[in-house]
């Protein structure tokens, strides 16, 4: 009797030294996945912030049909008219040679006094114009360009080309680096996920030979390592989405633009995915951990 409790002091492992690292290592894990989930969440928001702010440079994107002096009201409305049927254009804006004369002499200041100097307006009438933002785009607003240069009352059309490539060019780079990131941290947060409940499945790798050895099943057996994911995947979504809360938080109180960019239906849709996202990553992570060992035989258990 003395003997056999020796040995069960002495030479059996203490259960203690067991659970010490696996708390230490789910923890860490739980942690690593929260970091990755918050970049993944000011990826999200740097996202809708980007796309909010392309939709209203879309919004506004047009061109400018300047009349010639002689133009009558007639004309002008013909041309509007025109431009409506086409179904391409949100808004139109018209503008006197009186109302360009103003802008241009709020803009330049009371020192230069252009009536004064010309006696007499050299500004004509102008026609801005709004296309909806599936039109804005240089080859679209060429399209509806073209025949208006044809009309004996239209002088010219100004086109801001530059500015409309330039932005289509730069919301495609930013798509396209988001989703880069968003990948390359989805790839690195499985790969932690799928190390951390592999390690915590090969430390009882021989417990669950056992279990199959008495007719356990293999969704018994992976049930337990399923749950502790999920919750720890949970867990880490919520450490995220706190601290991009905050984040966020000092961000609308520092910059008002912020504020009426990101509203907090929007972040609160974003902090929902990260906890929805943390789960999933772990559950599938665990699933595919578990499936590696569950089909291993005996003797590759030493391995």
């Amino acid at each position: 009797m003395v003997v056999i409790l020796w040995r069960f002091y002495f030479i059996m492992p203490k259960k203690h030294f067991h659970h010490i690292p696996l708390f230490s290592t789910r923890a860490t894990a739980t942690v690593s996945v929260a970091l990755v989930l918050v970049i993944l969440g000011i990826a999200a928001m740097v996202g809708v912030a980007t796309h909010r702010l392309s939709q209203s440079v879309r919004d506004n994107m047009g061109f400018v049909v300047i009349f010639n002096e002689d133009v009558t009201a007639d004309d002008i409305a013909g041309v509007t008219e025109h431009l409506k049927s086409t179904g391409a254009v949100s808004r139109t804006e018209y503008s006197s040679p009186d109302d360009i004369l103003a802008r241009w002499q709020k803009m330049v200041g009371e020192d230069e006094d252009i009536l004064r100097l010309a006696n007499v307006n050299p500004f004509t009438a102008e026609l801005e114009v709004i296309v909806n933002p599936e039109y804005a785009s240089a080859d679209s607003i060429g399209g509806l360009v073209a025949p208006l240069a044809l009309m004996p009352q239209v002088g010219d059309v100004k086109i801001h080309s530059d500015l409309i490539d330039n932005v289509n060019a730069t919301l495609r780079s930013v798509s396209l680096t988001l989703v880069a990131i968003a990948i390359a941290l989805l790839v690195v947060s499985f790969v932690l996920i799928f190390n951390t409940v592999r390690l915590s499945v090969y430390s009882k790798r021989f417990i669950i030979n056992t279990m199959q050895l008495v007719g356990a099943t293999s969704g018994f057996i992976r049930r337990p390592f399923l749950s502790e994911s999920v919750v720890n995947g949970a867990v880490a979504g919520v450490i995220a989405s706190l601290i991009v809360t905050a984040m966020l938080y000092s961000c609308r109180t520092l910059d008002g633009t912020i504020a009426s960019i990101l509203d907090w239906g929007t972040a609160g849709l974003v902090m929902g995915g990260m906890v929805i996202t943390g789960m999933l990553i772990c559950l599938i992570a665990a699933l595919f951990a578990c499936n590696r060992y569950l089909s291993l035989s005996y003797d590759e258990l030493y391995r």
